[in-house]
């Protein structure tokens, strides 16, 4: 079973579980693929269509997830400095991308917070495989964990 590197319990009841990457392109580069709709597409959230979707990153910018058959799912950006952070809320839940440089590299690490240990253990695997193929996506499908 693949498990997230942490899935941290947090006052309030939710659980942030933490993903962590060893991309070897420039924070730049990676910040393009975690921000541009075109890019989102190779390894973002399957279900979404990017085209109706509204997901102009900007400071306190509104976002709109569409998927076809679901309800919209709204957010807002809450965190904006690129290339090195970017977050947001989305439905209720806060997605953290946080990217250092190492050199000519960078470390990703990704928070999901969610409501709960029910909702954690249904999005573990599928976050696994969607920073899996970012790192595919860029070039680094042996990126370390």
């Amino acid at each position: 079973m693949v498990v997230p590197e942490t899935a941290e319990t947090l006052p309030d009841g939710r659980v942030a579980l933490r993903f962590e990457r060893h991309l070897r392109h420039s924070r730049e580069k990676v910040w393009r693929a975690i921000t541009e709709p075109d890019q989102l597409r190779a390894w973002f959230v399957e279900i979404i269509d990017y085209d109706r979707s509204r997901l102009d990153f900007a400071p306190g910018a509104p976002l709109t997830f569409a998927a076809a058959g679901f309800p919209d799912g709204r957010g807002e950006v809450t965190g904006y400095d690129p290339p090195a952070l970017l977050e947001y809320t989305w439905a209720g839940e806060i997605l953290r991308f946080e990217l250092t440089a190492e050199g000519e590299t960078c470390r990703l690490a990704f928070t999901n917070i969610v409501d709960g240990p029910e909702t954690a253990s249904a999005l573990r695997e599928g976050w696994q495989t969607g920073l899996d193929r970012l790192a595919a996506t860029l070039g680094d499908a042996d990126a370390r964990r």
